[in-house]
Parts: C-alpha cells; structure tokens; sequence
C-alpha cells in the first residue's frame, strides 16, 4: 500500500511516519502533485498557524490538488482545521472540504492552548472501529471546529466540538492519533484498512 503524507509548511510529519512504520507501512513524504494522485491513501498532518500554512499551500497549488484527491484522505489537528471552511486564527479562508468553521476556544476557567488528554465519544463510521466511547486521545490546539452534520467523534473542552469529521472520501481528527497510544494507533489501522 502507497501512503503518502502531505510535504508543506507544518510541523508533526516525523511522528505520523513513525506511527505508519509500527503498522509497517514506509509512508513517503511529498508535496508532487502525481505522487499524491497515485497514493492509495494520503496523509495531511499539521502544527502550525492556520494563514502561512494556507498561504504555502496556495502558493504550491496544493489547495487545489487537496480538494480534488479521489482516494481516503486523512487530515490531523492543523490539517482538521484547513479542511474546513474558515478558521479565526488570522481571519483565514481555509480549503472549505467541510462545511463549518474553526473557532479559538474562549475560557477564563480552562487553559489554552488544550493540551494533554481527553475522551472522545459519541463515535461514528469505521474510522473508529475498535474503540470506546470515552477512550482518551492526545491534544495540544487554541482552535476547534464547531459540532456539525460531518461531525463522527466528540471532545468537551470549553464547549464540545468536533473531535473528528468525515465527509465523502475525506475524514480528519483534532487530536493527534499518532501521540496517542494504543488508541490512536488502532485508528490510523482503521484508515488503513477499513476506509
């Protein structure tokens, strides 16, 4: 199976690769337009700032190409938020794959950025074969996507939100599945062989 994961301006790449390697899967690492069309699943990682990640996309056609891959596509954390439509971090227009927008969580009481971990529940497609409602992931974001129609898994922080989301061939989590344990490693298995 050819994995590839999305070369652009973000951080958080080593650790994805690591955890397709423990499933024995030696992803690579490319921003060529052929190479991600012909991949049989696609990765879209990301820590990083919504506008100059965006900008670096664009810059590169990568927008475009994202938005029109046919296979499985999996975005994580920064890459959850560029599939949506519009993210506050920098008034940034983002590539609009899901119908909903990316907030900053606004708390007196709880810290942010969130950082560490949390459950999920509420937990919806094959994505999430295997696990539990209130099985704990790991996070580290200021930004959330709102609850909405694609939304398959939930987290509460602040408010709930959207842990996960799925939409035609394209599903992403907040969370960071290759940081989290034996959970996170059971659902990258299920985009690998159940998506």
């Amino acid at each position: 199976m050819k994995v590839a994961i999305l070369k652009y301006n973000a951080g958080n790449v080593q650790s994805v690769r690591y955890a397709l390697q423990r499933l024995g899967i030696d992803p690579i690492l490319t921003d060529n337009a052929e190479e991600l069309k012909s991949a049989d699943k696609v990765i879209f990682p990301g820590v990083g700032e919504a506008k100059s990640a965006m900008d670096y996309l664009k810059a590169r056609q990568l927008d475009q190409l994202i938005k029109d891959l046919k296979q499985p596509t999996l975005g994580v954390c920064l890459g959850l938020q560029l599939m949506c439509k519009h993210s506050e971090e920098r008034d940034t227009d983002c590539l609009g794959i899901f119908d909903v927008n990316v907030k900053k969580f606004e708390s007196e009481a709880l810290k942010v950025p969130h950082m560490g971990w949390n459950n999920i529940h509420d937990l919806k497609t094959p994505l999430y074969d295997g696990i539990s409602n209130e099985d704990y992931v790991y996070y580290v974001h200021s930004y959330f996507a709102e609850l909405c129609e694609n939304t398959i898994a939930v987290t509460d922080y602040v408010n709930p939100y959207s842990a996960s989301l799925h939409k035609d061939n394209f599903y992403a989590a907040q969370f960071h599945p290759e940081k989290s344990g034996d959970v996170g490693q059971k659902i990258i298995e299920n985009f690998l062989t159940k998506i």
